[in-house]
């Protein structure tokens, strides 16, 4: 029935132009806007009204949003395909062990939980401060000068993303310490990235969680090749540059990795929720562990504020609800996330992978074929960089596309006192302008210009392009944590209006196994049952 009703409602509104809903309502921007902690949505370049948001909320109501978000919290098995909580939340429950710690904060995960959690990070902490103080040393006793991590997915794309989103808050080492991600399978970026480093000075990080990728395997074993060829077969070389994270303690030690350099991720972690763990190792080289606690920090208060919040006050389950009625009620099926700030640059391919391998599903949790669409496609990129690459197909092209504007709306002001810094101030209100005006003129079209301004044809901008505008006060680790938190529950709430599983990814696991199929009859000509197309690909790449 809340469906029926919202289609009914949507097929009103979709006759309004949202340069009609502005100018009837001045204040809608004022009703349409929520400032929840270091974070401001804005939806009033949606095509919805207050009414909407109403509708949508019953629907979560009737969808049992409140009951799916408790059973979440409480470790309750929500990944029913593979018989598993999602506990990601757990990762970044505040540290109650010492009483002074525990006051006033909400107790969200069982002791038990919670202290090992926090023992992982003591190690994560320990390890850090070894590595930042020039004291981890190789096996010819050389300091560590480079960490590579090795991972694919969400063991390469979440701490990529942080490091380079919080590169502000490096921390300044003796050495120089520097930080490299490598997860194409394809040995490009491993071969590439040995060339420029020396194996006396150089840790890896292997982090998979089942240590069964192949991608992160390979890799990882081209890596020790390349130690052993320069440093010898001796097993101290990998004891002394290889560290590994991961679930599955057994495959790391026989690989060889030392006790000592294993850090532990666990079975209710799925990989795209792990960066909040010992997954997250190479950012925290990076900013070192205090500013990791507050990435963590963030994460936490949006984990509260979505378990507690009412529905018309709760940042991800707007963003949710929002996207529902996008997806399926205004028929709109692409989605571009748009930062406006160069340190987000790997923020896109994060949420790509977030929404899609969660949310890109056809079954629902019963097992039944989906009634509903689920998943948009996501894409983007930086935003003053996609304008010149994307936006004339958001303005003038066929496709309805729903955009998410990203930006801090501080940055460089604690150093205005300088002439540079005072330079690149007016970068950042440049970027903004673009932000504003781009955002304004995809939700307004030809009303966004100035009165009695006349365009021909071939210029004309139809408008009606919804955006949210997403804005922190400005690009801090809590920050960052608290907006990362809002997307991840922003896509279980989605699941659980959808009626499907955002945790599982057997459509990816598949696909490994087929891989791995097909390199057996690369490599050894074995007879596997194929299609005409692949013998066709295989008989052409054996010949040469």
């Amino acid at each position: 029935m809340k469906w029926h009703q919202l289609k009914t409602h949507a097929e009103t509104l979709s006759q309004r132009h949202l340069a009609e809903l502005f100018a009837e309502d001045p204040e809608r921007f004022t009703r349409l806007h929520r400032r929840v902690g270091p974070l401001l949505l804005d939806l009033s370049k949606q095509r919805l009204t207050e009414d909407t948001l109403v509708q949508l909320s019953a629907l979560a109501d009737t969808s049992d949003l409140r009951g799916w978000i408790d059973r979440m919290f409480a470790g309750d098995e929500v990944n029913c395909t593979e018989h598993r909580a999602a506990m990601h939340w757990a990762l970044r429950v505040p540290d109650t062990r010492n009483a002074d710690n525990a006051a006033g904060a909400p107790e969200l995960a069982p002791p038990e939980i919670r202290d090992a959690v926090h023992a992982e990070l003591d190690r994560m902490a320990h390890i850090v401060d070894k590595l930042q103080a020039g004291q981890w040393r190789g096996f010819t006793g050389e300091v560590i000068t480079d960490v590579v991590n090795i991972g694919v997915g969400g063991s390469d794309l979440g701490p990529l993303m942080v490091s380079r989103a919080l590169e502000d808050f490096a921390v300044p080492t003796p050495q120089n310490l520097q930080v490299h991600f490598v997860s194409s399978m394809d040995g490009s970026q491993v071969s590439h990235l040995l060339r420029q480093l020396r194996p006396q000075s150089t840790l890896f990080i292997i982090s998979s969680k089942s240590f069964t990728t192949v991608d992160t395997l390979y890799n990882a074993e081209t890596a020790r090749n390349w130690l052993t060829r320069a440093l010898g077969e001796d097993p101290a070389v990998t004891r002394c540059h290889f560290l590994a994270v991961s679930s599955a303690v057994d495959k790391v030690a026989a690989w060889g990795i030392a006790e000592e350099n294993r850090l532990t991720l666990w079975d209710w972690v799925g990989g795209r929720y792990s960066l909040w763990s010992a997954i997250g190792l190479p950012a925290a080289i990076r900013i070192g562990m205090p500013r990791f606690r507050e990435l963590l920090a963030g994460a936490h208060f949006m984990d509260v504020h979505f378990r507690d919040a009412p529905w018309r006050e709760n940042l991800p389950v707007l963003m949710a609800l929002t996207g529902v009625w996008n997806t399926n009620l205004l028929g709109i099926h692409g989605h571009a996330i748009l930062p406006y700030d160069g340190r987000l640059k790997y923020l896109p391919s994060y949420l790509e992978q977030l929404e899609m391998e969660s949310n890109g599903k056809s079954v629902t949790r019963d097992g039944d074929p989906v009634t509903t669409r689920t998943c948009p496609i996501l894409w983007g990129d930086v935003g003053p960089n996609a304008q010149h690459a994307f936006y004339q197909l958001l303005h003038q092209g066929t496709e309805a596309v729903t955009c998410d504007f990203i930006a801090p709306a501080l940055r460089y002001h604690e150093a205005v006192h300088t002439a540079a810094a005072q330079e690149l101030v007016g970068q950042h209100e440049l970027a903004l302008a673009n932000c504003l005006a781009q955002s304004r003129l995809l939700a307004l079209g030809e009303a966004a210009l100035p009165e009695g301004e006349q365009m021909p044809f071939y210029k004309r901008y139809r408008g009606n392009q919804p955006s949210t505008t997403l804005m922190m006060d400005e690009l801090t680790p809590y920050s960052l944590g608290a907006m990362l938190a809002a997307y991840e529950h922003k896509v279980f709430a989605q699941a659980v209006l959808w009626e499907i599983n955002p945790f599982d990814q057997w459509g990816v696991e598949m696909g490994k196994k087929i891989a791995t199929d097909t390199l057996l009859a690369l490599r050894d000509g074995e007879t596997v049952a194929m299609d005409a197309s692949t013998e066709g690909l295989l008989a052409y790449i054996r010949k040469r």
